[in-house]
């Protein structure tokens, strides 16, 4: 029986990767010694302290520095990381004090910069455990966003909106599901002991093992955030119809498409990145042709119907379910992925027939990759129109639809179901004259 160690050893060293080198949560898991000769359950034991770390970094964070006698950020990065790991576990996750303090204390045992502050390390848990709570109550979810989000987000939607997202980031979130077939939607909600969300998705307030639910071996569904379900809905897909899902990978939105019986094409960079739709294309029964390559060079051998572009960004929308994306981006990243942005609507049109729909989104909640994104489009792209999403296609979320016709989804939605992802989506015609 694993003793904790090598999971705890796994979330220190994923923290120092994801704040030193801006790797996403997975993948300083899986460069982490021994994480995939890990059992099961010391991999999701690994995950859910990283995780917890960091939907909970600032609160934890002010915790620490009120008990210290310096501040966190002049202790080395070994003890730092391992200070925050152990403190998360006692402070949010129920961890047994004694495991806690005692392995976090041999792990510093086995790092240079940690090893002769071992007693610091011992006294300090030991005071988060009898004392945490107090200055604990001094703090708000919204202490755990970077500086430059909290005040971009404030700015965007206002304070009380901007309290809305932070408490709904800070909780873990629930599993949603599209069903490949609608009409079993009921059947397939039973079966799982889920609710059916108006927008269709099913939603399980227990995550556990996905492989192992019911419908998950005859592919009868696949786990898709309820807005990342969204944007494949507003196109005006009929069998038969050419669609090219663009960006595609890891590919929910390529299975829905498909499931509509359109003729769909998934273009992404990465043909690894292709592998997961790959397999659950296999698992589902659906059928797509798979493309890895540019976006921005690509070109059809027919003008499609309907594009679908979810276009790379800073991903700020998902931090319910990647709570690390808000420490590997930064500021600056808006303006970067702006060019990249207006590059991919440029290619997307060329790939359009005329009378053709392109539906842009982004899993952003940044002003530049949404709002002003879609608002320069008419006057850069002069072949598309605008062509606004109406409240019948948005059952539940009428709300969010803006004085544009656009979709602006934010985790503050449907916060008594549960929330949901960031969003962004336009919808827009390519002209016939």
């Amino acid at each position: 029986m694993s003793d904790g160690l090598s999971p705890r050893r796994a979330a220190a060293l994923a923290y120092l990767a994801v704040m030193k080198e801006r790797r996403t949560l997975e993948a300083a898991l899986d460069h982490t010694p021994d994480f995939n000769a890990m059992s099961d359950r010391d991999r999701a034991f690994a995950r859910a302290i990283t995780a917890t770390t960091f939907r909970r970094l600032g609160q934890t964070r002010t915790v620490l520095n009120a008990l210290l006698s310096r501040p966190l950020h002049e202790t080395s990065e070994g003890a730092q990381a391992l200070l925050i790991t152990g403190a998360t576990q006692l402070l949010w996750m129920d961890g047994a004090p004694h495991a806690v303090v005692s392995s976090t204390v041999e792990l510093a045992q086995e790092r240079a910069d940690a090893r002769k502050l071992k007693g610091l390390i011992n006294a300090v848990l030991r005071r988060v455990d009898r004392e945490g709570r107090e200055p604990l109550k001094q703090t708000l979810p919204r202490d755990n966003l970077p500086d430059w989000l909290r005040d971009s987000w404030r700015a965007a939607y206002g304070p009380g909106t901007l309290s809305r997202i932070a408490n709904a980031i800070a909780t873990t979130p629930p599993l949603d599901l599209t069903v490949r077939n609608p009409d079993e939607r009921e059947h397939w909600a039973d079966q799982l002991e889920a609710q059916i969300l108006p927008n269709g998705s099913l939603r399980r307030s227990v995550v556990g093992d996905v492989r192992a639910l019911p419908g998950y071996r005859e592919g009868a569904w696949w786990a898709q955030d309820a807005a990342a379900s969204i944007p494949a809905t507003l196109l005006d897909l009929k069998p038969g119809s050419r669609v090219i899902d663009l960006c595609a990978a890891p590919g929910g939105k390529t299975l829905q498409l498909a499931a509509t019986g359109a003729d769909v094409t998934a273009l992404d960079l990465s043909d690894k990145r292709l592998d997961r739709l790959r397999e659950n294309l296999g698992r589902t029964g659906l059928s797509a042709t798979l493309v890895a390559g540019d976006a921005r060079t690509y070109q059809p051998t027919r003008l499609a119907d309907a594009v679908l572009l979810d276009a790379p960004c800073t991903a700020t929308g998902t931090l319910r379910r990647h709570p690390e994306a808000g420490w590997i981006k930064r500021e600056d990243d808006t303006l970067r992925m702006a060019r990249l942005q207006d590059e991919m609507i440029k290619a997307a049109v060329t790939m359009l027939r005329p009378g053709g729909q392109l539906v842009l989104c982004t899993c952003s909640l940044q002003p530049e990759e949404g709002e002003a994104l879609a608002g320069r489009v008419p006057g850069r792209h002069k072949l598309l129109k605008d062509s606004p999403v109406k409240p019948a296609e948005m059952p539940g979320l009428e709300a969010a639809i803006t004085p544009a016709g656009w979709v602006r989804l934010t985790p503050a939605l449907w916060a008594d179901r549960g929330g949901m992802d960031g969003f962004f989506i336009a919808r827009f015609v390519k002209r016939t004259g």
